[in-house]
């Protein structure tokens, strides 16, 4: 197989800090490959090296000349002053910048335009990618392709890097994080996307069942060495689970044998000048295998909870909205004790608006909020990291508390407590700015927990925190005597933690659902099987003489549901036959395009037909 890029010893020092040292891998074609490794041990900074971003200091890097690497990087690099389709199309392929110059004439309705182009599409073969890019940025919800980029959100710049990077169709994937800021549907899409594609994959991401759908290996970054598994993440625990058994057996075996080699040692005649050379040196060799650590160092949550009392939070009739969109319309609901929630939905639906109003950040514009006498808030923002860079690590945990108190009554001290959280004493004394993204996250994670909570409000805690920390985040979570409500589009993260879900459908509608995420999809996708063209399986049955009962059939969860959907599906299809009209009505389109577009036109009036059939009878039955 070809070699897409082979990194020798490679070796990276930031300040006094060693990220790794003389490490060495090869991507072939064809592989989809995981980065694994706790935060604060310089993936970003490999990735960096490998795109040709950043230098190592010392190896080497060598990228096959006939490749096209696209780079997704955490922080995008953008720039400010271009609008969305000039960043998006920056590059050299002829193609592209055909596309690009089709969309802006369709964008600004310049007929004489369109059919130019149209002519240097077919010469190029460029519809094709022109539907890609389309499919690309529909999906990542990139609408406004003459805004400005200086005028987005974080998130929106984050997923125009993401489109940027996919719509340039490369060789070879590099990735850092992609699902970030993405929703739940965004973040489905790209795992179904990614697994399709036919571009070798190097990423680093969190989310654990994005990377087992799409992942075929996994390297493993621990104690400057590499460790690879030819399978998803699934195998990767059962396998890593067996090396640090394995390697545990062999300390034990080694600190046995060094007992042995001490007495040796101590037994010998001080009068001998010398001892047996190989002896001695196994000796040596034994001590330092004996002394090793394997590396199950993990975050260690147990501080205590302040009680909670009787009643916890209420809302009653609330309302929020902004000028033309509704964000909370109406909902009442009365969290329990230990209640475990979850909260998803599309990006802009709410959730963090929702959040604010909890914590009395915000008001609301109707209704009442009431909160426990005894609820102490801790509330994880996505934005909440605030510490000063020029502040020491030890500094900003010791303006919280100097001692925290555990569940069991121990005490420990913030160093103690830092050390539990993977900074050990030399870290502790870095200034912040010295801190990788993920280590700030835990730091701030580490800051919450210690004010003692019994209501914890996380949003989007999973962002740039690694998989080994999210293991113990979640075991603590679990075993919380609190309530938790989590913002989240980590599907692994809440399927472990919440009891069920507030889902965010838009228009300010909340809905209640029994149950974690999976089980949640799995309804929704079950819902859309079952709007099938029943036309064709119905059997035509006589109507019986019998009047019909008084007391009519009530529509089901599920069945509701189902209305909601095909109530959507019908008003889209709507549009999308109003736009083939206009596209028929045109005269732009060749003889092929025609025909293409009538027969698109007669599939999509078929599927109306039907689900009209199918909602009328739902709605005979509400």
């Amino acid at each position: 197989m070809k070699q897409f890029i082979q990194a020798e010893n490679l070796s990276k020092r930031w300040g006094d800090l060693m990220l790794f040292e003389s490490i060495s891998f090869t991507v072939v074609e064809g592989q989809k490959v995981a980065l694994i490794a706790r935060n604060g041990t310089g993936k970003s900074s490999l990735l960096d090296i490998l795109a040709g971003k950043e230098s190592q200091d010392e190896g080497t890097v060598t990228v096959s000349n006939d490749i096209r690497m696209g780079y997704f990087e955490q922080i995008p690099r953008l720039n400010p002053e271009y609008t969305v389709i000039e960043e998006i199309f920056e590059t050299d392929s002829e193609k592209l910048k055909t596309v690009k110059e089709f969309e802006l004439a369709m964008a600004h309705n310049d007929q004489q335009k369109i059919t130019e182009i149209s002519a240097k599409m077919d010469e190029l073969g460029a519809w094709d990618a022109e539907v890609e890019i389309k499919q690309v940025l529909s999906q990542l919800k990139i609408v406004d392709l003459e805004q400005q980029v200086k005028h987005l959100s974080g998130g929106q710049q984050k997923r125009l890097a993401l489109a940027k990077v996919l719509v340039q169709n490369p060789d070879f994937l590099i990735l850092d994080e992609p699902t970030n800021h993405l929703d739940m549907e965004m973040i489905e899409w790209l795992e179904n996307y990614l697994g399709k594609t036919r571009s070798t994959l190097l990423m680093v991401t969190h989310d654990r069942y994005f990377l087992d759908r799409v992942c075929n290996e996994i390297i493993e970054m621990e104690d400057n060495q590499l460790y690879r598994y030819q399978g998803n993440y699934s195998y990767f625990l059962q396998k890593r689970a067996e090396r640090i058994e394995m390697q545990q057996a062999s300390v034990d075996k080694a600190k046995n044998l060094l007992r042995k080699e001490l007495d040796w040692m101590r037994r010998m005649p001080k009068a001998r000048s010398h001892k047996a050379k190989y002896r001695v040196d196994s000796f040596y060799e034994t001590e330092e295998k004996a002394k090793q650590k394997i590396g199950q160092e993990s975050v260690e949550l147990s501080v205590k909870s302040a009680r909670l009392g009787k009643k916890i939070v209420e809302l009653e009739s609330v309302s929020k909205s902004y000028p033309g969109i509704k964000l909370v319309e109406n909902f009442s609901y009365k969290f329990s004790r230990f209640e475990k929630a979850g909260i998803i939905g599309k990006n802009g639906t709410g959730k963090t608006t929702f959040l604010k109003l909890l914590t009395g950040n915000l008001e609301p514009d109707n209704g009442n909020i009431e909160i426990g006498q005894t609820i102490k808030f801790g509330f994880y923002r996505q934005d909440g990291i605030n510490f000063d860079p020029r502040e020491r690590v030890i500094d900003a945990v010791n303006k919280i508390a100097e001692f925290i108190i555990f569940e069991d009554g121990s005490r420990m001290t913030s160093t103690q407590l830092l050390t539990r959280f993977l900074f050990p004493p030399e870290t502790q004394y870095n200034f912040i700015e010295k801190l990788s993204g993920g280590e700030q996250r835990r730091l701030y994670l580490c800051t919450v927990l210690m004010q003692n909570p019994n209501f914890l409000i996380l949003d989007e805690p999973t962002n740039d925190l690694d998989i080994l920390t999210l293991n113990v985040l979640e075991d603590y979570l679990r075993a919380f005597e609190g309530c938790v409500l989590v913002v989240s589009h980590d599907r692994f993260f809440m399927d472990k933690i919440v009891d069920h879900m507030l889902v965010f459908e838009g228009d300010g509608v909340i809905t209640d659902f029994p149950g974690n995420y999976s089980i949640y999809r799995q309804q929704m996708d079950n819902q859309v099987e079952q709007v099938a063209p029943l036309a064709a399986r119905r059997e035509k049955e006589p109507r019986p003489d019998k009047p019909v009962p008084e007391a009519r059939k009530k529509l089901t969860f599920k069945e509701k549901k189902e209305m909601e959907i095909l109530e959507k599906e019908l008003e889209r299809m709507g549009q999308q036959i109003d736009q083939l009209e206009n596209e028929l009505n045109s005269g732009v389109l060749d003889h092929e395009q025609l025909h293409q577009k009538s027969e698109e036109l007669m599939l999509v009036r078929e599927k109306i037909d039907e689900k009209e059939m199918r909602w009328l009878e739902l709605s005979e039955m509400s």
